[in-house]
């Protein structure tokens, strides 16, 4: 089927309702516009739910035309925003100052929003359907406390699926593959305590930022000349806070912060293993105390399952046509909590474009000031999503 004629015609309803999301941002366990918002269109469109889940997270159930098949469907959206001040210029931009949906967690809301209401209209299907609108994925850990506060106990899911806009790939075009589609997400932090005194004595002192520059560069050595080059690995220093602000003086200690990304529990365990090592040799090379205090394992990679991959690409191919359907996706080293989901539970998350040919916000990267999401994804969204609980659960002739 190509895009559902009913989306089509929805697409201005719902794409007003992510404009409204978008101008009232919030970030993690805050969310409390959105959940209104949610709750406040099931309620009007008839559709059971429940609230709390991970404070600020709502569960829709919509039920087929019959429920004899016994099965059951997830699928989810993430509703909160960045921390970032946008400068997109559009007029729907964000009236809360320093918060902004920069990655098009609005949109994916909306699109879950509009599959509701079109469900509940046809419920052209044989079984029950969950609607998972999720807080805090961008770096809360969300997805685990979803499932920490019953999510899967409370709403039986064989499968759940999940879709993330993705500038990079033109309008049209949806991407995804089998296993590891995105990196699990750690983060560090290293402190090194030296001997301050003047600059113009550098042999009195014990230079934390000499043990630092050091430090950067050693570390770079973990993916050059420790990791086969077959196993991804990234390894970020993005912080280094050291020094008085003089000229003239040598501080006594810095501190330093970074991210790993990988994509197996054995090389995410050996990078935090090696950076230990290697902070140990700096501090004894240069007499100093380096020592890794914080390794915070973060987010898990997104491992998509085989059979609910394939059924995804296939759905898509209904709507997009099969060439604009690809299960060849690079390995992204971003990160995603729907992997939380993927470890309990199989399923499969794709990539879907929303580039344009012209100059537009819809081309820029997610996470940019300058970002919006992509109002004509809505009814393409919308219509996978329905192709996924119709063809997973179909009503008998």
């Amino acid at each position: 089927m190509p895009v559902l004629n009913r989306a089509a015609d929805m697409k201005d309803e719902i794409a007003a309702l992510r404009r409204e999301l978008h101008q009232n941002p919030q970030t993690a366990y805050e969310e409390e516009f959105a959940s209104n918002l949610i709750a406040q269109k099931l309620t009007e469109w008839g559709i059971s739910f429940k609230r709390g889940y991970a404070t600020t997270g709502i569960v829709a159930t919509i039920e087929g035309q019959s429920t004899t098949s016994g099965k059951t469907i997830g699928l989810r959206a993430d509703i909160d925003a960045l921390d970032i001040v946008e400068k997109s210029g559009q007029p729907w931009a964000s009236k809360t100052p320093g918060k902004m949906h920069g990655c098009g967690h609005d949109g994916h809301t909306a699109i879950l929003l509009g599959t509701a209401k079109y469900l509940q209209e046809t419920k052209n299907f044989d079984g029950k359907v969950h609607l998972i609108f999720q807080p805090a994925e961008e770096g809360g850990r969300g997805a685990d406390k979803m499932i920490e506060d019953g999510l899967f106990n409370d709403f039986q899911c064989d499968s759940v699926y999940g879709l993330h806009n993705w500038p990079g790939l033109p309008l049209g075009r949806m991407e995804t593959r089998v296993g590891p589609l995105m990196a699990n997400v750690d983060e560090f932090v290293i402190e090194i305590t030296g001997k301050g005194g003047h600059a113009a004595m550098p042999e009195k002192t014990i230079d934390p930022a000499i043990c630092a520059a050091h430090l950067v560069t050693a570390l770079q050595t973990i993916v050059s000349r420790n990791a086969a080059p077959v196993d991804p690995l990234v390894v970020s220093v993005t912080n280094i806070n050291v020094g008085t602000g003089a000229f003239n003086v040598i501080g006594d200690s810095a501190k330093m912060t970074g991210t790993v990304r990988s994509f197996t529990e054995d090389m995410r365990q050996f990078a935090r293993k090696r950076i230990e090592e290697i902070c140990a040799g700096i501090g004894a090379t240069f007499g100093a105390k380096v020592e890794m205090t914080e390794f915070i394992f973060g987010t898990d990679a997104t491992i998509n399952t085989e059979a609910e991959t394939h059924f995804a690409a296939s759905c898509a191919a209904k709507i997009l046509g099969a060439d604009n359907v690809s299960t060849k996706a690079d390995l992204c080293m971003g990160g995603e909590d729907f992997g939380s989901f993927l470890k309990v539970k199989p399923g499969a998350y794709v990539f879907m474009g929303q580039g344009t040919k012209q100059d537009s916000p819809h081309n820029h990267g997610l996470h940019s000031p300058f970002y919006d999401f992509n109002d004509d994804l809505i009814p393409i969204g919308m219509s996978y999503f329905t192709a996924l609980v119709e063809e997973a659960m179909p009503l008998k002739k």
